[in-house]
């Protein structure tokens, strides 16, 4: 059986860094307005992308770009000319949404292998067929579709490769398909920019026309979240997905979200997947480490059942919780040094998430102490050090200087501390 692929968000070129080294095969990321999201093509330059497509390259991984915005008339040479500079890179595939923009690559760079975005929305073979003629190696398949109908496409075209989505934001519209942030902000979706609207608290009235009396709805203080829809969360799942033998790639989204997100859900859905051809998947395992990271509750989805025949798809109460864990450091690439993001006190336990294939010794100096207990690792400070040598009492998020440890540790561990309940 040919080994399933992860494939990570890659936001900015740090998260690309930990996305790989906490296990992904590939990443996917962009540059400027032609990918959906705009905030995160903002991070890349074009320099910087180069840089990334050549680390990851080094890394024995693949990079794919997201070029699936929808064009205008107006922006179609300068999405040709965005096209050049990309494949000149020689990035692992192109992430595209519409005909046009297929056949605009295909004469650009025919070399670069085409991945068909999830906003497409392919649900049948018929759909897929058309597309793979077209050129397309891979489709992303849309959200709403389910692992049977997937096995049908797989059935028709089995050269087809198949990419589903696995773990992240779902959307209260089809996958995408809304324009509650366009009317409300001018920020259109489908170019990129959605401000995500559905998420907001929202006050609802009743009005009777007869008399023009008009009721509030009260749900509580905040209002109503009522289109705010939960997080994919499938890892309990990976074993029956894997089992199915159609799915090429499991894929997770958030490149908006923070480096602790792109570091755990890459070691879990690494864990889920290992363990699988392993034959010792433990699900529990692996949702208990996704419940560490900020969330909107958690949903299956609709691989398994159809969206009409679940009720359990939404959260009315909140648009984000916190998670069980504050992140509270992130190790630099040196490896000698953390940047603080919570609070850091001396004399304090804190856990340490070591990336996979790491090695760790136990250190004990006058700055502190590394060590191992009960299958985790963990590290206390004597001392709090900068770079410039200042011994610090305490340091807390948002001091800009990074703080010594008591010894190296492997790139981008993280440092975490369990949230009081």
């Amino acid at each position: 059986m040919k080994k399933a692929e992860l494939l990570s968000p890659a936001g900015n070129f740090e998260k690309l860094k930990i996305a790989l080294s906490y296990g992904a095969d590939a990443v996917y990321g962009g540059v400027s307005h032609f990918s959906l999201r705009i905030r995160s093509g903002k991070e890349f330059t074009y320099d910087t992308f180069q840089e990334a497509i050549e680390y990851t390259h080094q890394k024995g991984k693949k990079l794919y770009v997201t070029v699936n915005g929808f064009p205008f008339n107006n922006q179609l040479k300068m999405l040709g000319d965005h096209i050049k500079k990309i494949a000149a890179m020689k990035p692992d595939a192109l992430i595209v949404s519409t005909p046009g923009v297929i056949k605009m690559a295909k004469d650009i760079a025919p070399q670069i292998p085409l991945h068909l975005s999830t906003q497409a929305n392919v649900l049948n073979y018929l759909d897929a067929e058309v597309f793979y003629e077209m050129g397309v190696e891979r489709i992303i398949a849309a959200r709403e579709v389910s692992l049977k109908d997937l096995k049908g496409i797989k059935e028709h075209l089995p050269n087809l490769e198949i990419e589903i989505f696995v773990h992240g934001s779902m959307c209260f519209a089809y996958s995408g398909r809304c324009l509650i942030s366009s009317l409300q902000s001018g920020r259109v979706p489908n170019r990129g920019s959605c401000a995500n609207d559905c998420r907001y608290d929202y006050t609802l009235y009743a009005e009777n026309p007869d008399n023009g009396t008009l009721f509030k709805i009260e749900q509580d203080e905040a209002g109503t979240h009522i289109m705010n829809a939960k997080d994919m969360n499938m890892a309990s799942h990976v074993d029956e997905i894997l089992e199915s033998g159609i799915i090429d790639s499991l894929k997770i989204e958030g490149r908006t979200k923070s480096p602790y997100y792109a570091a755990i859900t890459a070691r879990s859905y690494r864990m889920a997947i290992d363990d699988f051809y392993a034959q010792k998947f433990d699900a529990k395992k692996y949702e208990e480490e996704l419940l560490t990271t900020k969330h909107r509750g958690f949903s299956d989805a609709y691989l398994f059942q159809r969206p009409h025949d679940k009720d359990d798809t939404q959260n009315l109460q909140t648009a984000m919780s916190e998670g069980t864990y504050e992140v509270s450091g992130l190790v630099q690439e040196d490896g000698e040094y953390f940047m603080c993001k919570y609070k850091t006190y001396p004399n304090e336990p804190i856990e340490l998430i070591i990336p996979p294939q790491s090695d760790i010794k136990e250190i004990d100096n006058e700055l502190g102490t590394i060590y191992e207990k009960d299958g985790l690792w963990f590290i206390l400070f004597k001392k709090i050090i900068t770079n410039t040598d200042k011994e610090l009492q305490s340091v807390h998020s948002g001091y800009t200087l990074p703080i010594k440890l008591p010894g190296k540790l492997p790139p981008y561990t993280i440092m975490r501390q369990k949230i009081d309940s």
